[in-house]
């Protein structure tokens, strides 16, 4: 889950470089480094901690000049975060620099052959024992991209690994296996990337890499053959967002920024969705209708907040089709010997598709002869290339750790699947998705007036600067609201937080409730089942016991206020989709709260943003 970025052209490679690592710093800031080749030597500086130290070391102790480098922000797996252990690493003798994503799982046995035969490994990490060998077959005669090829043989695992040859300044080598890295194709010069972030303010030309390929960029262009050295070629595409997608555009941190990019994104989610005839029209499905019809069972598996959307989902899809559906986190779905066949219908969910657990989830499912869709926001990402179908969501890039328009947009595709589900399988009549389609294009303006009232939520987050735990409760789809709103808390402020259905508070969690406690309270619409007024009795338990409730409250609903401490005003919604509403206060709260805690938002500690290793 570590930033990678290589480059070779004519420009100055530690500009290119740095930059590209200050874009991907999301990905990982427990160390940085970066590697040149200049004069036939390797000139590197690595440092603990985030890019700013190392930024600062090579101000006062400047690389010389140099057009081809590599360099590496890094997530701690294997060893401490320390200078020693930040990447890149060097062989024996300098000659190759090396930079790694991923985990090389027989790196012990590795390490333990180059021992033996003398080397002295410095660090405590799998991947000087990679660097090590390379420079071995480098040394014994073979170019970089042989050497590469060689090695990756030996290796177990999932990896990214990108090098560079002291001896070589005209290309960079990387190889590629379950791990996530893009190419990017410039005039003259070429870049590489573990997304298109690394290099998008100089090329908007990218091009995506299969499973086990060994890439070599140089000036003139880009060669790929595949680990068993055959010839191989990658897709190309263009990148439809630009620099400033990735800047913060005035706000004081990226994740706030995507919360108020919501509107804009769920509007891209929703674009080119119909056919003139008002049909249903999903580009990427690849499925077809009678492959669809035969599904008799939804397995959704997700991690962290796409676990959330993927709760919501199951109450989407079973309502419109009729159909069951099991929402699995995917780091536990393989262990428990799940019940598949060619009828079940494998959802999952990833922001990034990349992320390690899902992807082993789909793999496995896979082998069970299940059709498997994906829901991701990353063009040519793993996990939508191993799966049959995929549905993107076009949220744009996602800097903040703590995902926000991700999840609305997830949430927006997994409506889109259920409603094409209940069109192919006849379960819901033409003007019924319809009705549901006009409610969601009209989210986006629903999700701006919530956002047009964040001045009163700052305010309520500055009342609760000292509050040190914080409860959430909610039903029906409200219940995975609330989820989610514990865990935006938990993630950026760092305090208890606890998320509960409203109606299993008698079951134990009353017993939490003390005076003065934060309640947060997701009140369902007006509606079948009598959803709000049990909401409504859930929330006068817990006041009645000395809570602080928080209310978010649909527009007109005035019985709500004899028992709220606060209101928070919901526009009116269906319950199915009230997430994309109500869920907003609750981004913005925990932004807000975890600023005035001084925290660092957009990178919050011991978490990165795509998780890469299992």
């Amino acid at each position: 889950m570590c930033g990678i970025v290589g480059y070779v052209g004519e420009r100055q490679a530690q500009d290119v470089v740095i930059e590209g690592l200050r874009r991907l710093e999301y990905r990982g800031y427990d160390s940085a480094g970066i590697a040149l080749v200049a004069e036939g030597v390797i000139a590197s500086d690595k440092r603990a901690g985030k890019l700013a130290n190392l930024e600062k070391a090579i101000v006062g102790q400047p690389l010389p000049a140099a057009t081809i480098g590599i360099g590496h922000t890094r997530w701690a797996t294997h060893g401490a975060p320390t200078d020693v252990n930040a990447h890149p690493h060097n062989g024996d003798t300098g000659r190759v620099a090396l930079v790694h994503n991923g985990i090389i799982e027989n790196f012990a046995e590795l390490r333990a052959e180059l021992e033996t035969q003398g080397h002295v490994l410095l660090s405590e990490t799998d991947t000087e024992v990679a660097a090590q060998l390379l420079e071995l077959l480098v040394i014994s005669g073979l170019d970089l991209t042989a050497a590469m090829l060689q090695l990756v043989a030996r290796l177990e695992g999932a990896f990214t690994l990108v090098a560079v040859d002291a001896q070589d300044p005209s290309q960079v080598v990387a190889a590629r296996r379950n791990s996530p890295l893009v190419v990017g194709i410039g005039d003259g010069e070429n870049f590489l990337g573990s997304d298109v972030s690394a290099f998008i303010e100089h090329t908007r030309e990218a091009m995506e890499l299969g499973q086990d390929q060994v890439v070599t960029i140089t000036r003139a262009g880009v060669s790929i053959v595949n680990f068993d050295g055959t010839p191989a070629e990658g897709r190309r595409y263009h990148v439809d967002w630009d620099l400033s997608a990735a800047e913060k555009d005035g706000h004081d941190w990226f994740m706030r920024k995507e919360i108020h990019e919501q509107p804009r994104a769920v509007a891209d989610s929703l674009l080119g969705r119909r056919t003139p005839e008002g049909h249903l029209h999903l580009d990427e499905m690849r499925l077809s209708d009678q492959e669809l019809r035969d599904v008799d069972k939804v397995i959704i598996i997700a991690c962290g907040t796409s676990f959330y959307a993927g709760m919501v989902a199951k109450y989407a899809i079973e309502h419109w089709t009729r159909v069951p559906v099991e929402v699995e986190l995917a780091s536990e779905f393989r262990y428990r010997d799940p019940i598949l066949d060619y009828s079940t219908l494998v959802v999952a969910i990833s922001q990034s598709g990349e992320t390690a657990d899902t992807l082993q989830a789909i793999r496995h499912a896979r082998t069970q002869r299940s059709k498997v869709l994906a829901i991701c926001n990353t063009n040519g990402s793993t996990i939508p290339r191993e799966s049959d179908a995929v549905i993107y969501t076009h949220a744009g890039p996602e800097i903040g750790v703590a995902s926000t328009k991700g999840f609305l947009t997830q949430l927006v595709a997994c409506y889109l699947l259920a409603l094409y589900l209940a069109q192919v399988k006849g379960t819901r009549y033409g003007d019924e998705i319809d009705q549901v389609m006009r409610q969601l294009e009209a989210i986006p303006e629903q999700v701006q007036r919530v956002l047009d009232d964040a001045p009163a939520i700052y305010e309520m987050a500055a009342d609760h600067i000292d509050t040190r735990s914080v409860l959430f409760l909610g039903r029906h789809a409200g219940y995975p609201v609330a989820l989610e709103g514990a865990l935006k808390l938990k993630e950026l402020a760092y305090i208890h937080a606890e998320g509960f259905a409203a109606g299993e508070l008698k079951h134990g969690p009353i017993a939490l409730i003390e005076d003065g406690l934060p309640v947060l309270c997701v009140v369902p619409p007006a509606g079948r089942d009598q959803l709000r007024d049990k909401m409504v009795s859930g929330i006068q338990e817990v006041r009645a016991r000395g809570a602080r409730t928080i209310c978010l409250v649909e527009d007109g609903d005035d019985a709500i206020t004899p028992y709220a401490d606060v209101i928070i005003r919901l526009p009116r919604v269906p319950v199915l989709l009230q997430p994309l509403v109500a869920v907003v206060p609750l981004q913005l709260f925990a932004c807000e709260l975890a600023t005035l805690m001084g925290h660092d938002v957009d990178q919050p500690r011991n978490l990165a943003k795509s998780v890469t290793v299992e």
